[in-house]
């Protein structure tokens, strides 16, 4: 008997990577019930993350109240198995939810509810997915609720914003009381805290920044840096999450690592694989940056280390994609949507199209040879 894996990021606008799971295993026991299908959704650490820890493994989902970006009273929700947590941090501060979006004024601050819940709970291990915010505090708002204490020039207590943080004059980390536990920020951006490659001059505008705003916001985490760790804030990655990554770094003595090897590490993917006949994945979109550090290359790696083929299903593709995947040793390339389809087709269509692509997948009489 076959054994196919499918380990298929989401559609971004279209498909769930659990709803693509759903069809993928359904489609194939209607052809052939005797293969065995493993359903494993990955993300890269953005929106759908925890979801997919919760269809690996089990555990429980647990409801926090907090706040917001702007500070506004709400409820989330984490993740937890074993002793490992799994939080999405836009759940807490994404850039959809926010009313006010001006990552001036947006704080980190929640998150550190969900985080103190959890440790309350058991957790030794807390993994923060850090896609999709709407911040740019250098995580300050997320330190403060962790036991960091921030000191103007007036001598006063206060919680830095954006805007605020060139006003940090002195920082007190003695009351932070996270020992014996491990931080780890699932991080895909290589971006710095700071300068033009940092976290406000590249993700300021999408988050509500003006050019002017952007250059205030860049000068307030330089400063941030120059009074704690400007070495590691020239780092890969401490951007990440409006420099909600250096945080995890500076203030907790955590680590940034790939979403997708983060995954695979904690659910033991090269086991899992390492007796399939062969394993599916995919994304929306397949282009150079697939095999950037995303979901695709870090599966090829695995399925590359325990030689077991890939082929891979996607909404779209560039030629350059197409040729990278290939010249990686993907088996083969199944597009599901149709080249000029309209937009409205492909949201209403896209369980169908991708159907479509795994009969295909199915109807090769190579793939499970």
């Amino acid at each position: 008997m076959s054994k196919i894996v499918i380990a298929s990021d989401s559609f971004k606008g279209t498909l769930s990577s659990v709803t693509i799971s759903k069809i993928f295993t359904r489609t194939v026991k209607e052809i052939d019930p005797s293969i065995e299908v493993v359903s494993i959704p990955v993300a890269d650490g953005g929106e759908g993350t925890a979801e997919c820890f919760a269809h690996c493994m089990k555990g429980k989902w647990i409801k926090v109240k907090t706040v917001d970006a702007n500070w506004n009273e709400l409820f989330a929700d984490y993740y937890l198995f074993d002793d490992t947590a799994i939080i999405e941090v836009a759940s807490v501060i994404g850039l959809p939810q926010t009313r006010i979006k001006n990552p001036g004024i947006t704080t980190t601050y929640g998150i550190g509810a969900l985080i103190k819940d959890a440790i309350e709970k058991g957790a030794r291990n807390v993994v923060l997915g850090l896609g999709g915010s709407s911040t740019n505090d250098g995580g300050c708002g997320l330190a403060s609720s962790l036991g960091v204490t921030f000191i103007n020039k007036e001598g006063k207590e206060f919680v830095p914003f954006g805007n605020t943080l060139s006003d940090i004059d002195a920082i007190d980390t003695n009351s932070i009381s996270l020992k014996g536990v491990k931080i780890v920020g699932m991080c895909d951006v290589l971006n710095p805290l700071y300068g033009l490659n940092g976290a406000s001059y590249v993700f300021g505008p999408q988050k509500g920044a003006d050019d002017e705003q952007v250059k205030e916001l860049d000068k307030g985490l330089r400063h941030l840096a120059s009074i704690t760790n400007d070495e590691m804030a020239r780092e890969c990655g401490t951007g990440a999450a409006g420099g909600l990554g250096f945080a995890i770094k500076h203030f907790f003595g955590g680590e940034l690592k790939s979403g997708i090897e983060t995954i695979l590490d904690l659910i033991n993917f090269d086991e899992i694989i390492k007796d399939s006949s062969l394993v599916a994945s995919g994304e929306g979109r397949l282009d150079s940056q697939s095999f950037s550090g995303k979901t695709i290359d870090g599966i090829l790696k695995r399925c590359k280390r325990v030689e077991v083929p890939l082929a891979l299903i996607v909404g779209s593709s560039t030629e350059e994609g197409m040729n990278l995947a290939k010249e990686n040793g993907v088996l083969d390339i199944f597009v599901s949507t149709p080249v000029d389809a309209p937009i409205d087709d492909v949201v209403d269509n896209a369980d169908l199209y991708y159907e479509d692509s795994v009969k295909e997948l199915l109807n090769n009489k190579n793939m499970l040879q």
